[in-house]
Formats: C-alpha cells, structure tokens, sequence
C-alpha cells in the first residue's frame, strides 16, 4: 500500500508545484470543453425551445430520438468524426483531424442532444404553465419560445453545466479525433490513460484529482444555482 500512498503524496506535490505540463493539459481541456458547451448550448437550446413549443408533425418522433441520442455511445461518435474528417472523407479538405477544433466537433455532437432533451423538458414545463397566459397575450410561438428560454434561463444554466461536465469528462471520442498528441491534443481525460498505462501515477493522479475537483465544482455550481432560482421564485 505504500506504493499507493507514495503515488498520492507525488500528486498533490505535482498539482501544487504550477508543473507547467500538468497545467497545460488542465487548460487544453477547460479550452476545448467550454467550446463545445458554448456552440452546444446555442444549437441545443433552440432545438429544444422549438420543440417544447412548436406543434408539428413527428414531433413525437423527435423527441423520443433527442431522448435516444442522449446515450450514444462517445466512441461510435469519434468513429464518425474520424471518417468525416479523414483525408479521404467528406470534410477532409478543412485539415483539422488530430487537432483541438475536431476534439470540439466531436465533443460538440456528443452534447448537443443532452442539452437538447434537457432544455426541451425544462421549456415544455413552463410552456404548460405559462401557454394560455402566452396566448392570450397573442405571442408568437417564436416570441413565446424566446420568452420561455429567459425566464427558465436559470434552469438552463443547470443544463449547460451538466453538458459541460460531461464534456470534461469524455475520453473515448477526443481520443480517437484528437489523437492524443503531447502539447497539442492532449486533455486531461487522455492524460489519465495515457500516464496511467505507462506507470506515471503521480502525473495521473493529480489530473484525476483535479478532474474530480472540476466535475464536483461543477455539480455544485449548478446545485446552487437551482436551489437560488427555487428560493427567488419561490
């Protein structure tokens, strides 16, 4: 057991030193991830603003597919990116494989639909709280959608985060796209298998650590926040 806590002794003096590498692949991954949240959260809000307001045909069918899509598999995702972007495959002219944008891309189809699914919940419920106050008003579905969006945007924030977490959190997919290259793509959760595999727990664990300390910072945050909106609605 020794071996264990000489490991974790390694990590926490590695996290406190300001080891410039271990920082580097810290930032790399707050980098990419926030990216990700940042276009996931456009494309996954509205999505899901229009369909907990809009009535369309299939709409049914959608939202039983943004619910399915919440569980694809990361890595069957990295293949996909992989092949669109590959020198042979469709966006292979763009030249971004092995690089930070595909890691983006591919964490950015990974989340969206968690975002989607979840936005779409939180809207559809204040839509059926609010939809005859809306109507009677005259408000156009896409004026109600925008009005639903800012007065849940508190919930939404939970949301965002949960998308975030998970994007920190994703390994199979960046790998695959990104390569794992040392000061170019490597991230944190890449970092972990890779040091991990070759025996460099301390470096490995103090990523863990800080891995954990930003997934829990995360789930925190978002809990606050819930219970503030609660307590300012309340």
């Amino acid at each position: 057991m020794s071996w264990i806590a000489d490991s974790l002794a390694g990590a926490f003096a590695l996290a406190a030193s300001g080891d410039l590498r271990l920082y580097a692949i810290v930032a790399l991954s707050l980098e990419v991830s926030l990216a990700a949240v940042a276009i996931a959260a456009l494309v996954g809000c509205l999505i899901g603003a229009a369909v907990a307001v809009g009535r369309f045909p299939g709409r049914r069918l959608v939202i039983v597919v943004l619910n399915a899509a919440m569980g694809l598999p990361p890595v069957v995702i990295g293949l996909v990116v992989y092949l669109l972007l590959s020198r042979a495959g469709p966006l292979g002219a763009l030249g971004i494989l092995f690089t930070p944008a595909a890691m983006v891309v591919a964490q950015v189809l990974l989340i969206t639909p968690i975002i989607a699914a979840l936005s779409r919940q939180v809207i559809e419920d204040a839509w059926r709280e609010y939809e005859e106050q809306l109507r009677s008003l005259g408000v156009s579905t896409v004026a109600a959608a925008r009005t639903l969006i800012w007065d849940t945007r508190y919930s939404l924030v939970t949301v965002l985060l949960a998308g975030l977490g998970r994007a920190m959190a994703e390994v199979g997919a960046v790998m695959i796209v990104g390569g794992n290259i040392d000061g170019v793509t490597r991230v944190m959760t890449t970092a972990i298998a890779l040091e991990t595999s070759k025996g460099d727990l301390p470096l490995a664990l103090a990523l863990g650590v800080i891995l954990l300390a930003v997934v829990l910072s995360l789930n925190g945050i978002a809990y606050a926040v819930r219970e503030w909106s609660v307590r300012r609605h309340g």
